[in-house]
């Protein structure tokens, strides 16, 4: 017998809701991924990635202070979870005062929005959130390249619930179909009256500081504070859908576009070729990224000790000095390894290698 047009519908909304690929926005959405870190304390006096992969942290002004973890918490298909601990409060708060944490995303990842059309999209947003006690806050969507602004309160209780907020669509303001930030989702979880003074714009506005924010509670309200977040999913339409769950592999590629790190245990050797330079007391390594990264990176980041790194051709050097940037392009970083006095010979072939379990050499293309 044939399906009608409502068994239809039914049948297609119920294939999307378990059946989806390629459909989330949002990079490391399981909180799977944590190549700098997996805790990171005291966080609060200025804006950075400190430990889960694509997550930014950006504060103003408070004296809040909080730790920041990749943790396990089992539930729903999900092994990991973002936690913020407070450990100093700020209950005298600033106008200036923020605390959000934010994705940004690229320009040419969005196009399917059709935003700044006749026919924009609608989209969600949905998530998975705790915390130790009620509380409300904001998710923002910002366009950065018209500088327009949408936002929804979500509430917060002891168990884990899933979050489902759907923005309208914005005919107005087309995204950049480049590899710039175009998009930022925001959750917003500490603010003052310069954010919070008038009323959540829920309707997409030219930019109004006061509209930003209004609403929410204070994550730095005491030290008792927490906030867990997993799941995370944008996605085109008006339904939240089920979340794309990626494979660890591909999570960490998506990941690796943006932030790369190689470690290495004691005596293990970094990926790459080196050649001694011409001075005989450094080389170079040629190292291979695992996937094309957003731009070339343009600054090197390593343990800060220059024991924790050496250099072998038939006998082993601990470096003098740490490990510096040469030059990068989107697919390959070239670093310096120094040993003076040592001699190698120009041209020579010489492994570089770490000298403890903290020696690392990362590379950020972060947006």
């Amino acid at each position: 017998m044939a399906l009608n047009q409502v068994g239809l519908e039914r049948l297609n909304t119920a294939t999307t809701k378990k059946i989806g690929t390629n459909k989330n926005l949002i990079i490391n959405g399981a909180m799977n991924v944590s190549q700098r870190a997996t805790s990171s304390t005291g966080l609060g006096a200025s804006a950075g990635y400190f430990t889960l992969d694509r997550y930014r942290t950006t504060f103003s002004s408070t004296a809040g202070r909080l730790t920041m973890s990749q943790v396990a918490d089992v539930h729903d298909g999900f092994a990991n979870a973002m936690k913020f601990e407070c450990t100093t409060a700020d209950t005298s708060v600033g106008a200036s005062e923020y605390f959000i944490l934010q994705q940004k995303i690229e320009g040419q990842d969005l196009q399917q929005l059709k935003k700044g059309s006749s026919d924009a999209e609608e989209f969600t947003v949905s998530f998975y959130v705790k915390g130790n006690a009620s509380a409300t806050y904001v998710v923002e969507m910002y366009d950065l390249d018209n500088n327009r602004q949408v936002g929804k309160t979500f509430s917060v209780t002891t168990s884990w619930t899933r979050v489902e907020l759907t923005f309208p669509a914005d005919t107005t303001g087309a995204l950049d179909d480049d590899n710039a930030a175009s998009l930022q989702l925001g959750i917003w979880l500490h603010a003052g009256s310069n954010y919070t003074s008038g009323t959540l714009a829920t309707s997409w506005i030219s930019n109004v500081s006061a509209q930003r924010a209004g609403g929410i509670s204070s994550f730095f309200d005491s030290t008792d504070r927490t906030f867990f977040l997993t799941g995370l999913q944008l996605e085109v339409g008006s339904v939240a859908t089920d979340f794309e769950h990626r494979s660890f592999a591909e999570e960490l590629k998506l990941c690796q576009r943006y932030y790369y790190k190689q470690s290495a245990n004691n005596n293990q050797f970094f990926r790459g070729m080196g050649m001694a330079d011409v001075d005989g007391n450094s080389v170079i390594l040629n190292s291979p990224f695992p996937t094309t990264m957003r731009v070339a990176p343009s600054a090197l980041e390593q343990s800060g000790t220059a024991s924790e790194y050496k250099i072998r051709r038939s006998t082993t050097a601990t470096c003098t000095s740490v490990p510096t940037f040469g030059h990068a392009t989107q697919d390959q970083l070239a670093c310096v390894f120094t040993k003076s006095s040592h001699g190698f010979g120009d041209g020579s072939a010489v492994r570089a290698l770490s000298g403890t379990a903290g020696g690392f050499l990362a590379v950020s293309a972060e947006l």
